[in-house]
């Protein structure tokens, strides 16, 4: 070994100790003729001090050195001196007074700052990730996502689990997203796909009387990207055997639980996770992933907006639309700059427009004190007072906030409203940073009507089970049909999704048949699954939740490519390979494919 001890472990313990230590140039100092070395390696940093006096040969050695060099070095530790010790650093009591060094590699000066936290255009991050990552933020979020997963592991295995992994070359079967596909060299004409996740494999597990199975699982999708999207991801895939959904649900928030009393003790973590109906939640909140941690929930105001002869709202409902609003606490002094820039944000979610009303006066009186002079709008003239106070009455508002109002078809004032409130609970400092908001949200709609297509589509996946109530629906109102899913939200974000699953393969058809598959299509599919559920298919059902999104969470980034080591752009491009690129003739011709030029 190179080393007898890591960097940041030495302690006033060690002093007296001969160590040889290894890793890179923090940051050098010349002191006068002392030359002083910060040397970093995973652990964190040691000072190493050169006297020329005492060590002339490798005093003049560390006078070459520069930073990002990788150096060992010999020598034996000593107490800082009275005054110099550095609380900011774990080994600040201790230095290392230097004997030998050795310079293992010269390196280059890199293209932006290691040893400091700064702003870095995120391409250039990228295209030197290797660089990045020794940064000590992303270092950091490596450690700590190491820790997750082991976690996770430990759990899951203390419950009798079983890991088991899955192919990674699967058989294209439609689930929700493009497949990534891969031509066959030895089957010409035929193509893997990369899994976008392991599903009908974990079903197959439970009928081959697995019980209980997980895997960290890489799962691919080919859909466009954004922040919180990569076209390769990394999730926990689990399912189990005779369950019902609140055996799952219990054991996801025990989970969950462990996971940020460990990584995260100083987070707020309200117990027990509330769970509340996907309908719910879009009524109370617009979003199948509200963030729980403030109120500021959504209220239906049609039926005053009806009487208010304000025509931007009577027109939406005779329109067959709604109006709805939600509460600004203290906010009846916004700026018209600050109103604008709020109705930009509905804008961009389909609204035509955003109705701002400050209701000014005492602050805290009730409503019913509010004055004419007291209506802050650029509609006052068209609202009488009485109806503002009903409005204001409906928000449950008080004197010096501000009603913020937004009318149209249904889908669009909620999505409006829902990135109006995140925004709000943000600016107004109501989103407390320390708190994690878990809940889970139940009873999604087992089918989506698409348009573009004129049939249903499965809103979770097509082996999602239907509330045995709603089975008798299924022929005839499938849109009112509910199904057994679930979904676990932290702070507005989905962090997993799951669901009691079919078992039978009668239901299994049924379902197929109405998502427009005909058996032949069946047949070739899924025809491996329903044949697997004539042999004895337990119930069972389970749920994925996606490591990289839950990272972030845990490092407080929105952006789930600090927490990945090495991710691809919102173009699926990876900047410091330069991937994907272009594959030769040769290569193409083996797998019995012509390149066509896109038209």
């Amino acid at each position: 070994m190179l080393k007898t001890h890591d960097c940041g472990e030495l302690t006033p313990q060690h002093i007296g100790e001969t160590v040889q230590l290894a890793g890179w140039v923090h940051r050098r100092r010349d002191h006068g003729g002392l030359i002083f070395l910060d040397l970093r390696d995973r652990s964190g940093l040691a000072q190493v001090v050169f006297d020329p006096h005492e060590v002339a040969e490798a005093h003049g050695t560390a006078d070459t050195v520069r930073n990002e060099w990788v150096i060992s070095v010999e020598g034996k530790i000593a107490k800082r001196p009275e005054g110099t010790e550095n609380p900011r650093m774990t080994t600040g009591e201790v230095e290392v007074r230097a004997v030998r060094i050795s310079v293992l590699n010269p390196a280059k000066t890199p293209p932006f700052y290691i040893n400091e936290e700064s702003e870095v255009d995120e391409a250039l991050r990228l295209r030197y990730r290797y660089l990045d990552l020794r940064r000590e933020r992303m270092a950091q979020n490596l450690r700590m996502r190491h820790r997750l997963v082991k976690i996770i592991r430990d759990e899951l295995d203390d419950r009798d689990f079983l890991e088991i992994e899955t192919p990674i070359l699967i058989k294209s079967t439609p689930e929700g997203a493009r497949d990534y596909l891969v031509p066959s060299r030895v089957n010409p004409g035929h193509f893997y796909a990369l899994p976008q996740s392991p599903q009908q494999l974990k079903q197959l597990l439970m009928v081959a009387g697995v019980e209980r199975y997980f895997q960290i699982a890489r799962c691919f999708r080919d859909e466009d990207l954004r922040a919180d999207r990569q076209p390769e991801f990394t999730q926990l895939d689990l399912e189990m055997s005779f369950v019902d959904e609140s055996d799952i649900l219990s054991l996801m928030e025990i989970l969950y639980v462990r996971i940020i009393e460990e990584i995260a003790p100083e987070k707020r973590l309200p117990k027990p996770f509330p769970r509340i109906t996907h309908a719910e939640a879009l009524e109370r909140y617009g979003s199948d992933k509200p963030d729980l941690r403030f109120g500021m929930q959504l209220h239906d105001l049609s039926e005053i907006a009806g009487g208010s002869g304000l025509g931007v709202l009577t027109g939406a409902l005779e329109q067959g639309g709604v109006v709805k609003g939600i509460l600004a606490p203290g906010s009846a002094g916004f700026s018209r700059r600050e109103l604008d820039q709020l109705t930009d944000i509905v804008r961009q979610h389909g609204a035509r427009g955003l109705v701002s009303i400050g209701l000014e006066g005492e602050a805290g009186a009730p409503v019913a004190a509010l004055q004419e002079d007291g209506v802050r709008s650029a509609v006052s003239s068209h609202l009488s007072v009485e109806t503002v106070r009903a409005i204001g009455a409906a928000l449950e508002a008080k004197l010096g906030d501000l009603a913020l109002i937004v009318a149209g078809p249904e889908d669009v004032v909620r999505a409006s409203l829902s990135a109006l409130r995140n925004e709000l609970g943000e600016r107004l400092g109501l989103a407390d940073p320390n708190e994690l908001a878990f809940a889970f949200v139940t009873d999604f709609p087992l089918f989506e009507w698409h348009e573009d297509s004129g049939r249903w589509g499965s809103a979770h996946h097509p082996f999602t089970a239907p509330r045995p109530e709603d089975i008798g629906k299924l022929d005839s109102a499938p849109g009112e049909v509910l199904s057994r899913a679930y979904d676990a939200v932290v702070n507005g974000y989905e962090v997993a999704s799951g669901s009691i699953r079919i078992h039978d393969q009668g239901l299994q058809g049924r379902i197929f048949g109405i998502l427009g598959y005909t058996e032949e299509q069946t047949r070739d599919r899924f025809g491996h699954l329903l044949e697997a559920f004539e042999y004895g298919a337990p119930p069972h059902g389970g749920f994925a939740s996606g490591i990289d999104r839950l990272a972030a969470v845990l490092a407080g980034d929105a952006n789930i490519r600090e927490v990945i080591p090495f991710p691809k752009t919102q173009t699926g491009q990876d900047l410091m390979t330069s991937a994907p690129s272009i594959v030769n003739e040769e290569q193409l011709a083996e797998l019995h494919l012509e390149f066509r030029q896109p038209s």
